[in-house]
């Protein structure tokens, strides 16, 4: 049991504690401890843990395997420098190689999502002899100078103070958003191609290094390619010789029901960036995977980047560990199999609530967006002005009923445990239809 209080936890937190994305007035929950699916605070209230924490504890909490590996690891050693070599960094990045599949070829470690996608953006204008870095308005890749630089939605916008050079931004495959009635996802995938490829061609195709994707955008509210556009989105790259990067953080290892989302449109990145689900929190690590290509690149060239926990030795072990949990348990075939019970459930609250304008999902990865109007798709919220903290207020209420999860602007995200049941999920459901229908009768 903890050795302190919870309000002697909460006065400690408030007095030298600053949290991310918030202002010092934050009250935050106090957890005193956790096991599978759920967390618990101090006084003795369960919570659904429906966003994995940030859709990163695939495995949910206290798995004995990945505890005693990491265990077994601290017995051997628990750090050594970067540049040497050992077992649980050596079987976790050719793991990671496998289940890549294609042409990828090596693994860079990092610390987690943001320095990943750094180091994919150090490797893209190195190997390419290009500045400019092309990236998506809802997409979140960190919050580091580049990462930052790199992510569209509003969270870049302190790190664009004095800008930085060379980042550029298009729109996403945002079919529920779009003014054009699309007869087919070709015909959508085909209007949004033709926009970015215009653009390309004004920002000079010989000055481009990469693009950046979620293979599906995660936080800014699960949004779900149409058939096509990935594999288009590839030829495109490959035409005018440009890098691209699939950023896998959220949508990496089961959550879309595969082991990285490129996966289900059979496309082949040049760098895969990843973090969360690897070790699915247990401790932190992130990395990306390279081409042959790249690899090959870099036998007679210099990797300028580096960091000092890059492949711990208690994060690989636990990414060791966390890998052959998913293949023993057979995890990413229960997502596909489990995606269609939730992919179900969000229809029901679509119909039966007027608040939900749309839903998406791709395996345990998903987001119901809120309107005052299903006819005129009017946000709840406007974009980025939530004055009045409307979505505060309901995710609030989902708390107060032990329902747990996050959003951004007017999504409620859903990303539950790979290993929550199917009547786990039924009964955490029954409390997202309650608050939805509050939302019905008090917001809109």
């Amino acid at each position: 049991m903890p050795s302190l209080t919870k309000e002697e936890v909460l006065a400690l937190d408030k007095q030298y504690n600053q949290h991310p994305w918030l202002t010092g007035t934050v009250e935050p929950l106090a957890i005193a401890r956790a096991e599978g699916i759920y967390f618990w605070d101090y006084d003795g209230k369960r919570y659904f843990d429906m966003s994995c924490q940030l859709t990163c504890s695939n495995i949910g909490f206290g798995n004995e395997a990945v505890n005693n590996a990491i265990k077994a690891q601290l017995d051997r050693f628990a750090y050594v420098a970067p540049a040497h070599a050992f077992e649980a960094k050596s079987v976790l990045a050719k793991k990671l190689v496998e289940l890549a599949g294609g042409g990828m070829a090596k693994v860079f470690f990092t610390c987690g999502g943001s320095d990943a996608n750094e180091a994919a953006l150090n490797m893209a204008r190195t190997v390419t002899g290009r500045a400019k870095v092309l990236s998506r308005y809802r997409s979140y890749h960190g919050s580091t100078l580049g990462s930052g630089n790199i992510s569209g939605d509003p969270r870049r916008f302190s790190l664009e103070q004095p800008a930085a050079n060379g980042f550029l931004k298009f729109f996403d495959p945002y079919v529920y958003r779009s003014d054009r009635a699309f007869e087919s996802d070709a015909a959508a995938s085909a209007y949004y191609l033709g926009l970015l490829e215009s653009q390309i061609q004004y920002e000079g195709t010989d000055q481009i290094a990469a693009v950046f994707v979620e293979s599906v955008t995660g936080a800014n509210g699960v949004i779900v390619p149409p058939d096509g556009y990935l594999q288009g989105l590839r030829e495109l790259c490959t035409r005018y010789g440009i890098l691209l990067v699939c950023d896998e953080v959220m949508a990496g290892f089961g959550r879309t029901g595969k082991a990285f989302g490129f996966q289900h449109w059979g496309v082949e990145p040049d760098i895969i960036s990843f973090a969360k689900g690897v070790t699915c929190g247990y401790v932190q690590l992130g990395g990306i995977i390279i081409s042959r290509q790249i690899a090959d690149f870099y036998k007679d060239h210099l990797f300028q980047f580096g960091l000092t926990y890059s492949g711990h030795a208690l994060a690989c072990a636990a990414g060791v560990a966390c890998l052959e949990l998913y293949e023993r348990e057979n995890l990413f075939e229960r997502v596909a199999s489990l995606g269609k019970v939730l992919g179900e459930l969000l229809e029901e609250q679509k119909v039966k609530h007027a608040c939900v304008g749309d839903v998406r999902y791709i395996g345990l990865f998903s987001a119901l967006e809120l309107v005052k109007s299903k006819e005129t798709k009017e946000p709840l919220v406007p974009y980025a002005k939530d004055a009045e903290g409307v979505m505060k207020r309901i995710f609030g209420l989902l708390r107060e009923r032990g329902f747990s999860t996050y959003g951004r602007e007017n999504n409620i995200n859903v990303t539950p445990p790979l290993t929550i049941t199917e009547q786990e999920l039924r009964e955490a459901f029954v409390i997202l239809d309650e608050v939805l229908t509050i939302v019905d009768k008090t917001f809109i």
